[in-house]
């Protein structure tokens, strides 16, 4: 084998060891933005859980057949729909799955769950994040809510 060629193999390792590397940490930065988000929800502070969306009119929420446009509205919207911290309840999120699309670019698709003493709600999200200045931030968010067959 050539020096060239195994130059270009140890290259390649590496390039595959750091990009997974990178991987395993943007994969890890993401989960920690949704944790933090619950942790704001389950203390009552919407204000805190909307703080990891993008804050100008580019955001998009879709949820019920219709789409929020701007982190005004779609803070409006979370206020509206939780008025208190007996609608709010108890977050959870499961079923993480993120795929990094660029380097500054991920979409994660998981569950949601509130457990609350007026009934429990939850269903399926997927969430676009832009890094922006090392920080990622979601772009759109699109959440469906479980109905009952009952």
């Amino acid at each position: 084998m050539s020096a060239t060629t195994r130059h270009s193999r140890v290259a390649a390792i590496l390039l595959a060891a750091l990009t997974g590397c990178d991987g395993h940490a943007e994969h890890a930065a993401l989960r920690s933005v949704l944790d933090i988000q619950a942790a704001a929800w389950n203390r009552g502070d919407v204000d805190a859980f909307m703080n990891h969306y993008v804050k100008s009119d580019e955001l998009t929420f879709s949820s019920g057949g219709s789409t929020t446009r701007g982190w005004e509205a779609t803070r409006g919207r979370y206020r509206r729909r939780y008025p208190d911290r007996d609608a709010m309840g108890y977050l959870e999120f499961s079923g993480l799955e993120s795929t990094l699309l660029a380097p500054d670019a991920a979409l994660v698709l998981g569950r949601w769950k509130l457990t609350r003493e007026n009934g429990d709600l939850g269903g399926n999200f997927s969430l676009v994040f832009q890094k922006v200045r090392n920080r990622w931030i979601i772009r759109h968010d699109h959440t469906s809510t479980e109905t009952s067959d009952e």
